[in-house]
């Protein structure tokens, strides 16, 4: 039996276009409505057919709907719960994919009181963004963070769980803050250091005149590729998870203090030790199934 037989998706771009084809290919009964703030989006998902039915105001989309997700950017995540509102089932269960979890969480109940929500994080994604970016597979494999309030209906959260491994993704279940600590770590801080250099490189183009990106090698293209994100996204995340980025990026600029004492110094054996160390991290990755040598996690968008 189906957890959901209908279900609104609020945002239409990478991944709540992906979600749609998810849902298409694992549950193809169930009926889909969607909804996106630009005009050209929706009708770009109307074109290629991303779902059902395109609504064109959000609270239009959610009239029948038994799950909602918000696929927005997390500063909007408030604006748009407050817009879905009005016409939101009581028997609903609203959810999201924001990257950080404790602020959206806050938002949503603010703008939904008396609502079932339960917050989640599908922790994947690519560089690209829009409807036509989207894939069915873009979760096989991948770990959705559920991040239920205190006292959140047993049975909601099971449901929700049960979604998302229909769509082929390994489920776990934590406090929201203890989530936005620890993608602090593993996304938010390497995004910054990818936008960070990047944004270095650029700087120095006239110097080099040009030769920073005619010769740029596997590990500059690897940050090119993340920092080529979704900006309106990544601005708030790094708002809205500020105390935990912040403190890890402390943490970071201590270590690169002790990486650059280290070079000055000539002392191999501390930067041996060290790359020893994170090497065996990516093997670990590997050997978990988060990542293999093949470019985008071995997958065929097909």
């Amino acid at each position: 039996m189906l957890p959901f037989a209908r279900v609104s998706i609020i945002g239409l771009g990478l991944i709540g276009s992906s979600i749609a084809r998810a849902v298409r290919q694992h549950m193809p009964t169930v009926q889909l409505t969607g909804h996106d703030g630009d005009p050209a989006v929706r009708h770009r998902a109307r074109e290629i057919d991303l779902v059902d039915d395109i609504a064109d105001t959000p609270g239009a989309a959610v009239t029948d709907a038994d799950l909602v997700i918000l696929c927005v950017p997390v500063g909007a995540m408030g604006p748009v719960a407050e817009a879905i509102a009005p016409e939101l089932p009581a028997d609903a269960i609203v959810s999201d994919v924001g990257s950080s979890k404790a602020g959206v969480a806050a938002a949503l109940a603010a703008a939904l009181p008396g609502a079932t929500i339960i917050p989640a994080h599908p922790v994947a994604g690519t560089e690209n963004s829009g409807p036509d970016a989207g894939f069915a597979s873009l979760f096989h494999g991948r770990w959705c963070i559920l991040t239920p309030p205190e006292g959140a209906s047993e049975a909601a959260v099971a449901r929700l769980a049960a979604f998302w491994e229909g769509l082929g993704a390994k489920v776990e279940t934590m406090d929201a803050r203890h989530h936005d600590l620890v993608l602090a770590v593993t996304s938010h801080l390497p995004h910054l250091i990818a936008y960070t250099i990047v944004g270095t490189a650029s700087d120095l183009e006239e110097v080099t005149q040009s030769e920073v990106i005619k010769y740029s090698a596997g590990g500059f293209r690897d940050f090119t590729r993340i920092a080529a994100s979704d900006p309106t996204m990544w601005r708030d995340v790094f708002i809205a998870n500020k105390d935990a980025v912040l403190e890890m990026l402390q943490r970071f600029s201590e270590d690169i203090t002790a990486l650059q004492r280290a070079i000055r110094w000539g002392d191999g054996d501390t930067l041996f030790e060290l790359f020893t160390r994170t090497r065996a991290i990516r093997r670990s990755i590997i050997e978990q199934g988060q990542d293999d040598a093949r470019p985008d996690f071995g997958r065929s968008h097909d």
